[in-house]
């Protein structure tokens, strides 16, 4: 068994679960990530094992059962264990009116951000009951699970869903010691925002980055968001202190929704 802690974030090559999985990292947990691109795992490896860090990549489709049961044996074939699953992956799909999402769109959506989390799960608390000492399950919410966001409904259907499992998973997990709980991001300057903003010029008219820019101004707090401002919060939920919350789905957005 680790003498660390192990975290295992699906998504972790980029964006917000890359910020994830550095904090992590610097709490002293060996990580394991997971994603898509290969190129990106590649380059995150380099730069994190350039920071003294145990972490180890692997190559799967979140929507698979058969790569999330791998994922999990992957970590716990490196590192001996896994104490925190993190469903980070997540694509936002098609930005068009309700009328107009196509089909293969809405299924992408879903297969990605409903069943990959349902996926990890089972995988992950599959594995937790195994060792017996609990653990903490930590899913990617959105605002948009908290409040439906026009031109992103099959995104704001699966979010809501997200919610919805999370407090299932909370309930039936929790004679296990295992926890269950959410992150709700608002609105971060990373790739997703940028393909946002490009899809929203078609359908709404904006220029480039106006868009970002009308959306940002309703941040209470007056700036957008950072991706260790979401570590901070998932960090929280992987340590001890939470050890008494689940179910929960916790917004961290400077000020937009109000719930």
């Amino acid at each position: 068994m680790s003498t660390n802690k192990v975290a295992v974030i699906t998504g972790g090559a980029q964006g917000l679960g890359k910020g994830i999985a550095q904090r992590l990292a610097k709490d002293g947990f060996s990580i394991v990530i997971s994603d898509m691109d290969k190129d990106a795992l590649d380059k995150a490896k380099e730069e994190f094992s350039g920071n003294d860090v145990s972490i180890e990549t692997f190559e799967g489709n979140v929507s698979k059962l058969d790569d999330q049961n791998a994922l999990v044996q992957h970590a716990v074939d490196k590192f001996g264990q896994v104490d925190v699953f993190i469903n980070n992956a997540g694509i936002e799909g098609e930005v068009a009116p309700i009328t107009e999402v196509k089909p293969d769109s809405v299924d992408s959506v879903l297969d990605v951000n409903i069943k990959g989390v349902i996926y990890g799960i089972q995988a992950a608390a599959n594995q937790m009951k195994k060792q017996g000492n609990g653990g903490k399950i930590i899913n990617a919410c959105s605002i948009a699970g908290q409040e439906g966001f026009e031109m992103l409904s099959p995104y704001t259907a699966s979010k809501f869903a997200v919610k919805g499992l999370t407090q299932a998973a909370a309930k039936e997990l929790a004679p296990d010691k295992i926890t269950v709980n959410a992150y709700c991001p608002g609105i971060a300057g990373t790739g997703m925002w940028d393909r946002l903003d490009e899809k929203m010029m078609e359908h709404m008219g904006t220029e480039k980055g106006e868009a970002f820019e009308q959306y940002s101004q309703e941040i209470a707090l007056g700036r957008t968001q950072e991706p260790e401002d979401v570590a901070n919060l998932v960090a929280f939920l992987a340590s001890k202190d939470s050890d008494y919350i689940t179910g929960q789905s916790i917004i961290s957005d400077g000020g937009m929704v109000f719930r």
